[in-house]
């Protein structure tokens, strides 16, 4: 990467590029949660360059994307007409104008989390619903990089989510990862009611392009994980929350 790249990973996170297994998985469980609203109006909102997009669009009657980054929102286009260059601040979008909204890792990066989930709240129709993907606080590892020594180190950090508050913030002052209290804080006093709330763990696809027979048993000995209280250690939150 070069240091412009690694400043946009820094700032923006990495979009999703390929389509693999634990895209599919996520596909799977949005459309699964969404399924009672897909004839109205859909909005992925930070959809990178727009691969989910590609893949929501034959589901659902309409579906529009939008992205902060105007590069990728441009290679977005290419995928989806309904494409708009925007801050998950500031939606310009009306009240009440999508029946569902997906938000896949992205809150950590942006300036103003709370006011992004107002704004998801406020362009969602009452009985619709968001879908909401973020990191896990307690996964052992960030997997946005860190800043050390005012330079930043791409890759996956181990134990820097147990590290006190002050020091966490320190090191990934680019992005958050959410314990459940937290994203309950992020939703308190809102129109709100939470439909679904889990913890996933990732897909390990590159493990398993890798290492065919020991990343398959892996994935399926992490899958069944989240059915038990080891799922505190998973990679991401899942939720449903449905606007009153």
């Amino acid at each position: 990467m070069t240091t412009r790249d690694l400043d946009k990973a820094a700032l923006r996170g990495e979009p999703s590029y390929v389509w693999r297994a634990g895209q599919e998985r996520r596909l799977h469980m949005f459309l699964s949660a969404a399924e009672d609203h897909l004839k109205g109006r859909v909005l992925e909102n930070g959809c990178g360059v727009g691969i989910y997009l590609q893949h929501l669009i034959p589901h659902a009657a309409s579906v529009f994307g939008l992205e902060y980054d105007p590069e990728r929102a441009r290679v977005a286009h290419s995928h989806a007409p309904n494409l708009i260059n925007g801050a998950s601040e500031q939606l310009p979008f009306s009240a009440g104008s999508f029946e569902v909204i997906l938000s896949h890792e992205v809150l950590e990066h942006v300036r103003d989390d709370r006011r992004s989930v107002e704004e998801m709240v406020r362009v969602l129709k009452p009985g619709g619903v968001i879908v909401l993907f973020v990191p896990n606080l307690g996964y052992p590892y960030e997997t946005h990089g860190i800043y050390w020594h005012e330079r930043y180190h791409f890759g996956n950090i181990p134990l820097v989510h147990y590290l006190p508050s002050r020091w966490r913030r320190h090191l990934t002052p680019h992005v958050r990862a959410y314990s459940r209290f937290d994203l309950e804080q992020l939703f308190r006093k809102l129109p709100v009611n939470i439909l679904e709330r889990k913890i996933i763990f990732g897909a390990y696809d590159n493990v398993i392009y890798r290492f065919p027979i020991m990343g398959r048993i892996l994935r399926d000995v992490l899958r069944w994980m989240e059915k038990t209280p080891l799922k505190i250690f998973g990679l991401s939150h899942f939720w449903v929350i449905e606007k009153n």
